[in-house]
């Protein structure tokens, strides 16, 4: 025993800290809810459903990364937080399961899904944290989420405020998040309490945006499957393949792999970093999730025109890549001039190819796409030739 808690329970903080088969077995709920939210937009693709859509993966979106986030102090073999895995992930898998119908028959288990998660959680750890100080954080959050889950509940119940409902009690989670949840007598969290492994978190975050970019992948095959494999349908899958990797180069390059190390050299205040780069996460699995949309409804009819694929189409990849700019602010105070003429340049390519055909619209946005990724590369570019060029001369030299 270490202050009435379980040694095997906790995971000592200087320790290094790799993602557990534990951890990766309970993202492929989060596979499923993106494959689910997908269709849902897909099925209402108009202002209204894009805003459900929104509301549905912020929530499942504060499912993982509220799991990631406690689990990242706890041993994942030790036999409790087995249990607390598998609890939310089966939480998670039948929120995905209720996307299609959430706002609709199913708004009640949707609801009742998310708030037995986050309480549930709270039941698990408030009783083995018994005597330590963690135990005192982990009752602030579970009230919270109480208080929240009243809102989800009245909302699933009362179908004409619901949207409004969900959306206040998303709000009110994310703010209490960065105010640190406070509670009257029980004071706010530290945040030294609330720190985290940068490695192991940053870690989480990219593989959980590889996940994302699979959903694009897999829903875009699986589409293009389907089609006659005409021509133009395989021009299309090609264009979705091609957005998925500039979309992936653009992700890990500058910064991508510099999180981990800007949280850990921050210390406990690196956990406002980590909130944050959660909250950019959410808005750029938005723009992939979105960008996904756009390229199978331009797989499934390449000739036509559509002023919803055209929207998607265009704010996808521009919300990435906004959410992109910002992580690489937080991350090392960089401001890479190709990515800010790249947004409002993939809104003027969606801009001179609307009324066009859906494939005319995906070629102009993977275009700009790939030409910031040629822009973004020239720096390295010119170093390896230098370097190839340098390496000659002195051969040359050398043999002379």
């Amino acid at each position: 025993m270490k202050n009435g808690l379980p040694e095997r329970l906790l995971q000592r903080r200087e320790n290094p800290r790799r993602t557990s088969f534990l951890e990766l077995f309970f993202d492929l709920a989060f596979i499923f809810a993106l494959t689910r939210l997908s269709q849902a937009l897909l099925a209402d693709h108009s202002l209204n459903g894009g805003f459900q859509a929104l509301v549905m993966l912020a929530a499942l979106w504060w499912v993982w990364f509220v799991t990631a986030w406690s689990a990242d102090w706890f041993d994942p073999s030790a036999p409790l937080i087995v249990v607390l895995l598998l609890w939310v992930m089966f939480g998670g898998l039948l929120m995905a399961s209720a996307v299609p119908t959430a706002f609709d028959s199913h708004a009640v288990l949707f609801a009742v899904a998310y708030v037995a998660i986050h309480v549930g959680r709270g039941a698990l750890l408030i009783p083995a944290l018994r005597g330590h100080p963690l135990q005192l954080r982990s009752l602030r959050v579970a009230i919270w989420f109480a208080i929240s889950g009243v809102l989800w509940v009245l909302g699933a119940v009362v179908a004409p405020a619901r949207e409004a409902l969900w959306a206040l009690a998303l709000l009110l989670e994310y703010s209490l998040a960065r105010l640190r949840w406070p509670f009257p007598r029980l004071g706010r969290s530290s945040w030294p309490d609330l720190q985290v492994n940068g490695e192991h978190l940053s870690e989480r975050y990219q593989q959980i945006f590889i996940i994302a970019l699979g959903e694009l992948i897999l829903i875009a095959g699986f589409t293009y499957s389907q089609s006659d494999l005409d021509h133009e349908r395989t021009v299309a899958f090609a264009l979705a393949f091609v957005t998925a990797v500039a979309l992936a180069r653009l992700y890990l390059v500058p910064a991508g792999t510099r999180l981990g190390a800007a949280i850990t050299a921050e210390g406990p205040p690196g956990s406002k970093l980590a909130l944050l780069a959660g909250y950019l996460h959410l808005v750029m699995i938005a723009g992939v999730l979105g960008t996904s949309v756009a390229m199978e409804m331009t797989i499934a009819e390449p000739g036509e025109h559509s002023t919803e694929q055209f929207a998607v189409g265009v704010l996808g990849p521009a919300l990435f890549l906004t959410a992109r700019i910002l992580l690489s602010a937080v991350i090392d105070a960089s401001l890479p001039w190709a990515r800010l003429i790249g947004v409002p340049a993939i809104v003027a390519a969606g801009l001179t190819s609307e009324g066009r055909p859906q494939l005319v619209n995906s070629a102009a946005v993977a275009g700009v796409l790939l030409l910031i990724v040629l822009v973004d590369g020239m720096p390295g570019i010119r170093r390896f030739v230098w370097r190839a060029n340098g390496d000659g001369a002195s051969e040359l030299r050398r043999h002379g």
